[in-house]
């Protein structure tokens, strides 16, 4: 046998004698078998142990067997069925076949016989085990998922298995805004899809709107619509973002970069759910939920008097941080190996393999394009790759020496942001106005670091 689980066979046959033989014989060649000489063992067994080929006899006291294969069909729509019988005619073997049987043989049948069957069957049982262990490899999320949503999720640290976690709650709350903060590159509008696809919300649509993108002459018009002849260009009444998503879901991408002027309207809309196209006086009501995203510190925006605090508010119901790549490492080797499976197959360059090396180097490397540098990284190793071994040459690693080995905890922003404020908070004896005075912010502005860092005061107290 192959590398992989055995195959599970089930034989349900009223003959003792045959069902021991049979079992016998199969364990011999290498599978995993079970016996069973009523429908209620047979029951029993498939309960327990995930069947994949199911021996039948057509005749069992008191059953039709082609009852059962259609059960089973129903019930177990992968588990292969051959069925066997001493009394078989043609009708009953195109009924078979019909009902979903893989193969039909008469009794007594040589073990040749249905060696012959098992090893057509498992062979179609492998290549389906191993498609789907490599479409569902380190995935986060089911292939019909990822259909869905056009993307893969693939992680296996725990920072993101708390992000996909938390992305699953807020699926379950189809009402509530969310925000998706992180680097450029870490897959926000992937989380996104999750959360919209995995809602009630997933039957309408989904929008993606780049904020920074559409021309602030249009963007009323883009985000409300417009009333045929309300001005130039207007040949024809048109819906906008709002009205299109309704009962689905707007993923404004790139937020903090919304113009500071439509803040307001977006935010009366967000509100009040009821929107009016430009140059229309008639109220259109619209539900739909907003997801946006962003990779700036939209908090200094607020402070910079560039984003609104309000609108903030009103987006960031549910706020989930996607960690940069550098911070989750054990990501990386899942990630390349899916990247490498799906281009290798796209470039139609089945032999290729990693070098252990190339593992080594890749974590100590920074990845300032975190997941998209990443996949990119590997698109071009492949199509550069002269033989059938990727190694460290093959991937740009431009990241100075000297930055490799200085101390990564003291380049991270974060991490001093957060000592920073739990230091000024034990210097100010947990004064909130005082300590936010001394780090030259607002009283808010602490409140939101202490949440965004799950700062809290008796924690800093006890230090």
């Amino acid at each position: 046998m192959e590398n992989q689980k055995k195959i599970k066979i089930l034989i349900l046959d009223d003959e003792k004698q045959f069902t021991e033989e049979l079992c016998e014989f199969f364990q011999n060649s290498g599978f995993e078998a079970f016996e069973a000489n009523t429908l209620r063992e047979a029951r029993e067994l498939w309960a327990i142990h995930e069947i994949d080929l199911l021996i039948l006899d057509v005749r069992l006291p008191g059953v039709n067997g082609l009852d059962i294969l259609q059960d089973v069909k129903i019930q177990f729509p992968a588990m292969e069925v051959i069925v066997v019988s001493a009394h078989g005619d043609m009708d009953t073997v195109i009924k078979a076949m019909r009902l979903g049987a893989f193969d039909y043989l008469r009794k007594p049948f040589r073990h040749i016989d249905i060696q012959i069957a098992i090893e057509r069957t498992k062979k179609y049982l492998q290549i389906q085990r191993r498609l789907k262990q490599m479409e569902e490899k380190n995935s986060l999320i089911s292939k019909s998922l990822e259909e869905k949503i056009e993307r893969q999720f693939i992680g296996v640290s725990p920072q993101i298995l708390d992000v996909f976690e938390q992305a699953i709650t807020a699926a379950n709350y189809p009402d509530a805004n969310v925000l998706i903060t992180g680097e450029s590159g870490t897959g926000k509008e992937n989380i996104a899809r999750i959360i919209h696809f995995t809602s009630i919300r997933n039957r309408h649509i989904f929008c993606p709107v780049n904020s920074s993108a559409i021309t602030e002459s249009l963007l009323e018009s883009e985000f409300f619509g417009h009333k045929k002849g309300s001005f130039t260009g207007a040949i024809a009444d048109k819906m906008g973002f709002f009205e299109v998503c309704n009962e689905g879901t707007l993923f404004l991408d790139e937020i903090a970069d919304m113009p500071f002027n439509l803040q307001a309207k977006i935010l009366r809309a967000t509100e009040e759910k009821v929107i009016t196209r430009v140059g229309d006086t008639t109220p259109i009501y619209t539900d739909f939920r907003i997801i946006s995203a962003t990779n700036h510190d939209i908090e200094n925006n607020v402070e910079k008097k560039k984003f609104r605090l309000d609108l903030l508010h009103r987006l960031n119901t549910l706020h989930i941080h996607i960690p940069p790549l550098r911070e989750r490492p054990m990501d990386i080797q899942p990630l390349l190996d899916f990247f490498v499976d799906d281009y290798k197959t796209r470039f139609n360059r089945p032999n290729i393999r990693i070098g252990k090396d190339v593992y080594k180097a890749l974590l100590t490397y920074d990845f300032p394009g975190n997941v998209r540098e990443l996949r990119n990284m590997t698109e071009r190793a492949i199509i550069l790759c002269k033989g059938d071994l990727l190694g460290v040459h093959d991937f740009p690693l431009k990241q100075p020496e000297k930055i490799l080995h200085e101390n990564k905890e003291s380049l991270n922003l974060k991490r001093a942001e957060m000592a920073m404020v739990r230091k000024a908070l034990q210097n100010c004896q947990c004064n909130q106005q005082a300590t936010a005075e001394v780090l030259g912010i607002t009283r808010d502005a602490l409140i939101r670091k202490m949440k965004k860092y799950s700062i809290v005061i008796n924690k800093v107290e006890r230090e």
